[in-house]
């Protein structure tokens, strides 16, 4: 198969536990690019928290955000493609979280927002600090995440984490069965909430086919439920060494850590 598209995940794929792209990603990814990839970015992330990253690899295709719900060009700074989720069902959330007393953080527009900070918002701004000011995610503070619907802003998604994975099961199940969303896990302990029918799978077959290529020659990397939908559609889905039994089981490749080397040596040997 002639493979020409390498769409890889960030958070337990290309980045280590530490947050950090390995040296080694940095050089096959482009060695890749010199050789005629299109490399992109497939990420639960929304778009300032990818820069510093995307900037370190000098990627020129657009970034694909939000677990699909949009995808942005860095070069012009706009949303190319988006499906946000509507005013009502954010409503729903936001008083579904209340509820629930779960603390929720809502992508919007070009920010984060969130009402207390949580040790998400808290471990990123840390993570921010080594990079300079215009490269760093954007985080505000808000009395009422309903204000943020109100400003009109396009609404991406809920990142939402709590220490009780039973209570955080039983609030996706409620939740979806009230608005027409979707709940992914992204982390251990970490559920996004987007607008139902979007995921990384149907957004990147989009691009895919805009650029007349097919998911046949997509090589996708990725280690959590929200990357199964182009695990699965990609020519080779391959699946980190930390993914659950039930991820890897649905990838035709398995390789090592995100720690290690492990997507530079799967490029070297496999695609180069």
């Amino acid at each position: 198969m002639d493979y020409r598209v390498i769409a890889v995940d960030l958070d337990g794929t290309l980045l280590t536990s530490q947050k950090q792209v390995l040296p080694e990603s940095i050089e096959a990814l482009t060695r890749a690019k010199a050789a005629g990839y299109r490399v992109l970015i497939v990420t639960g992330r929304h778009h300032s928290a990818i820069h510093p990253i995307y900037q370190a690899l000098a990627l020129t295709d657009p970034a694909i955000c939000c677990n699909g719900t949009y995808s942005y060009d860095y070069q012009k700074r706009s949303v190319i493609n988006s499906d946000p989720l509507p005013a009502e069902d954010t409503e729903i959330v936001i008083e579904a979280l209340r509820q629930a007393k779960i603390k929720g953080l809502l992508y919007a527009g070009d920010a984060m927002y969130y009402e207390q900070p949580t040790a998400h918002v808290i471990r990123m701004q840390a993570w921010a600090e080594q990079y300079p000011a215009e490269l760093r995610p954007v985080f505000r503070q808000v009395n009422d995440l309903r204000s943020v619907i109100e400003s009109g802003e396009p609404l991406w998604k809920f990142a939402l984490a709590h220490a009780d994975l039973a209570q955080l099961h039983s609030f996706a199940d409620r939740v979806e069965a009230a608005a027409q969303v979707v709940c992914e896990w992204s982390w251990t302990d970490q559920i996004d909430i987007a607008k139902r029918g979007n995921s990384k799978g149907k957004r990147l077959a989009e691009w895919v086919s805009a650029q007349q290529l097919s998911m046949d020659q997509v090589v996708a990397f990725g280690d959590n439920n929200n990357d199964l939908s182009m695990l699965e559609r990609a020519g080779i889905g391959v699946a980190m060494q930390e993914a659950k039994q039930e991820i890897k089981d649905r990838c035709q490749v398995v390789i090592g850590s995100n720690d290690a080397p492990s997507i530079a040596q799967f490029i070297e040997s496999r695609l180069l």
